[in-house]
């Protein structure tokens, strides 16, 4: 990857909605160039997917919340166990095995304290493998940054 990419990268990553003619003409390509590359950086993978981040008090999803879990029963099988159980739960929009004095971390986007509910007792109290959980709601975000540094 050279300096023309991690420019294009860099573009993408603040708004991806840029024609390829503009990101073309900021980085001194070609659009048929710079479309090449596009199509490159995604064949091999830098490029993951292209999405829309949507303002969450407009889609109402108003409230933030981070999870910590321990389990009950540690190792692989049943880390990967309750990740998937979290993957599939709508307000989860992170799910990571950490290391450390938890387990798991979830990060919860979530319309109403009733949904927050109703997810732990999905998650947490239906005979899942966790021995307890802790929830901070999140009250001021400082930073909430979806772009990867690049040199």
């Amino acid at each position: 990857m050279d300096r023309i990419d991690r420019e294009l990268l860099n573009l993408l990553q603040r708004d991806a909605s840029r024609t390829n003619a503009y990101m073309a003409d900021e980085v001194g390509l070609s659009p048929s160039s710079c479309l090449r590359r596009i199509r490159r950086l995604r064949q091999a993978g830098v490029i993951d997917r292209i999405v829309a981040i949507l303002n969450p008090a407009k889609a109402g999803r108003r409230l933030r919340a981070v999870v910590t879990v321990e389990l009950r029963l540690h190792g692989e099988p049943n880390t990967r166990q309750f990740l998937d159980l979290a993957a599939r739960e709508e307000a989860v929009t992170q799910a990571h095995a950490v290391t450390g004095e938890v387990d798991a971390i979830l990060m919860l986007r979530l319309r109403d304290m009733e949904e927050y509910d109703a997810l732990c007792h999905r998650l947490f109290q239906n005979r899942t493998n966790v021995a307890r959980y802790w929830t901070m709601m999140v009250i001021r975000t400082a930073k909430d940054e979806t772009a990867i540094p690049l040199e």
